[in-house]
């Protein structure tokens, strides 16, 4: 008993499969981290940006993040966060 060779996918079947597969961008995957509020000028929808402005207690830092969208623009929720990693100057 043989088996028939299985068809090859067409190209663009495999890049879109790679596509998908692989990792995303690290600017992506990241937050962005700034040291004033003010200096986050584009906030899109469901990102977050770390500020490090001294607001919070010690050991936290601030996470912006663009939370809902309104008739004026984007939303945003601050709230305080666990800090990982040494303070970064």
């Amino acid at each position: 008993m043989t088996h028939a060779p299985r068809p090859a996918l067409p190209l663009s079947t495999l890049a879109v499969c790679c596509l998908l597969l692989a990792p995303t961008a690290p600017s992506v995957a990241m937050s962005q981290q700034v040291g004033r509020e003010q200096e986050i000028v584009d906030l899109k929808l469901g990102q977050r940006v770390l500020v490090d402005d001294g607001t919070c207690p010690a050991g936290q830092i601030k996470q912006v993040s663009g939370a809902k969208m309104t008739s004026n623009g984007i939303m945003r929720a601050r709230q305080c966060i666990p800090r990982l990693g040494p303070k970064t100057k």
